[in-house]
């Protein structure tokens, strides 16, 4: 479990610091972390880095990314 909680807060930490200035940089930072988490937590990185991606790619239409 520390394991998971270490490596769950450096990805939030990268995710934070690497916020791309655009759409596509947001989406790709998005799709590699999310497929480095899902590999890591489920196994599956294809799922994770789907999600990780759509997460890059809306954050700025719905205000959560740091540089909107």
């Amino acid at each position: 479990m520390k394991k998971v909680t270490l490596i769950l807060g450096t990805c939030g930490l990268m995710a934070l610091s690497a916020c791309g200035g655009s759409d596509l940089e947001r989406t790709a930072t998005g799709a590699v972390i999310g497929g480095a988490a899902g590999q890591v937590i489920t196994g599956d990185p294809v799922t994770g880095a789907l999600i990780g991606g759509a997460a890059g790619a809306t954050c700025r239409s719905l205000g959560t990314c740091p540089n909107n």
